[in-house]
């Protein structure tokens, strides 16, 4: 039988804030494990924008100079996801996929999201390369070009006005949206946005590049980007087993885990960062969180010792009676 690794905290998941939490550990002096599935939500982009210091650097770069961080400060990046988590008296029993168990005083859950994307031939193939949906994050990259906003929901017209900043070509595709309210019509025809009507049913890809969108009439909307609002939503992995779930968010964008601003959840013993919570965070936010939530954990963590001191102390000197 595989014995079990004891950890003070295992986190689960290696993005930006799995990572950033851990580094904090184990700056901190706590022995960590964190559990990297490999599944990163940006791994098609080809850079991280918007990260200071960082802009432009790609995203598996990024990761493995995280990953070398931590275990410079004695953490312990494996390749795994966790299976189940069992609560025990000192903490949980994780068992993983490769069939070990690792014991931990704490838990960090920062397994970020998946980007659902509405069902239109060729548009997932395409996603984090020529279709987006951050202005931030990848919009400079597709500025001055032909940027059609596919609409998914009641933010695509707040994402037409930010395109715009971008590029004086910007077309509006309401694919199965509800029409636009006279406000906002009036709006995108003040700064010459196109609206069409009628759903879209394919991209056209031509020498690896977008070059239109095709509607269910037939008719061909020229374009060389795609912006689209994905629904993300929160990935399962130990929510159950830990009591947590998830919530949906307003207007049906996607689904997160509920945590305060330090990271702490409803389970106790368990925090969660980044993606997971926030869904909408970019790297530089999911980071950040990640390390407030492990600064968070090793405060706790350290709290819990010197109560421990205390009673060992007493139950070693006991106080004369009275």
């Amino acid at each position: 039988m595989t014995q079990t690794e004891n950890f003070d905290v295992v986190v689960v998941g290696g993005g930006a804030a799995g990572l950033s939490a851990a580094l904090m550990l184990g700056r901190s002096r706590r022995s960590v494990l964190v559990l990297d599935a490999g599944e990163p939500r940006n791994a098609p982009a080809a850079g991280v924008h918007g990260l200071l210091g960082h802009d432009g650097t790609p995203p598996g770069e990024l990761l493995r100079r995280g990953r070398a961080e931590v275990s410079a400060y004695g953490g312990v990046v494996r390749p795994g996801r966790a299976r189940t988590a069992a609560r025990d008296d000192d903490g949980f029993t994780l068992t993983l996929d490769d069939g070990g168990t690792v014991h931990a005083r704490r838990i960090v859950l920062a397994t970020g999201v998946v980007d659902q994307l509405p069902a239109v031939d060729g548009l997932a193939a395409r996603w984090g390369r020529d279709v987006l949906h951050c202005p931030y994050c990848h919009g400079w990259e597709v500025r001055d070009k032909k940027i059609a906003v596919l609409a998914t929901g009641p933010m695509a017209v707040h994402q037409a006005l930010l395109f715009h900043q971008l590029s004086a070509d910007v077309t509006l595709l309401l694919h199965r949206q509800r029409a636009l309210s006279d406000e906002q019509a009036e709006e995108l025809a003040a700064i010459d946005v196109r609206v069409v009507t009628g759903e879209v049913t394919r991209v056209v890809v031509e020498d690896d590049a977008i070059t239109g969108l095709v509607l269910e009439s037939g008719e061909v909307v020229a374009a060389e980007a795609v912006v689209v609002g994905s629904r993300p939503v929160a990935r399962p992995d130990l929510l159950a087993d830990l009591g947590l779930e998830t919530h949906d968010l307003p207007n049906d964008m996607g689904t997160a885990v509920a945590a305060d601003a330090m990271g702490v959840t409803a389970a106790p013993g368990v925090w969660a960062a980044g993606n997971l919570t926030d869904p909408f965070a970019q790297v530089g936010a999911s980071a950040a969180a990640g390390a407030k939530a492990g600064a968070m954990v090793n405060a706790d963590l350290a709290a819990e010792e010197a109560r421990l001191a205390v009673r060992q102390r007493r139950a070693l000197h006991p106080e004369p009676a009275a």
